[in-house]
């Protein structure tokens, strides 16, 4: 583990132009185009905690709320950033960058969420572990729930 974290300590730090490709190639990718949905969703839950807080309230929480999250996903974006100049090469980043933001990536962008939603609404509910626990009793006859 020390070996490890030594190794990390003398990996060269990417550079500028890496970081500044993997930052717009966090910002124009999936995780970018699904974080408004989800901080809306959150934000109205959150107001939907305090029925009495009056209308001017509401809107001072709802703009504190986007004013964090605008906080948020900027230290996200540049974490995945690093992370991606740190993984991937100058060239890759290049063409990365260059199709999410040409038209096709844009566009693909723009109906990501959607398509998640669609896709989740046609699927329902996922239980990865339910699933496999009755895949795997059904299989062996193991760790099958008491009659």
């Amino acid at each position: 583990m020390t070996l490890l974290f030594a190794l990390a300590l003398l990996a060269p730090d990417p550079t500028p132009e890496a970081m500044a490709l993997g930052k717009r190639l966090a910002e124009t990718g999936t995780l970018a185009a699904l974080l408004p949905v989800i901080l809306a969703k959150e934000t109205e839950e959150l107001v939907a905690e305090h029925p009495e807080y009056n209308d001017a309230d509401k809107a001072a929480l709802r703009a504190t709320a986007a004013e964090q999250g605008r906080a948020g996903v900027d230290r996200l974006m540049t974490a995945t950033g690093r992370a991606y100049a740190n993984k991937l090469s100058v060239e890759d980043l290049r063409v990365l960058v260059a199709f999410n933001e040409g038209e096709a990536g844009v566009r693909w962008r723009a109906v990501t969420p959607g398509a998640i939603v669609a896709a989740m609404t046609e699927v329902g509910q996922l239980d990865f572990k339910g699933d496999a626990r009755k895949a795997f009793c059904a299989k062996t006859g193991k760790g099958c729930p008491a009659p």
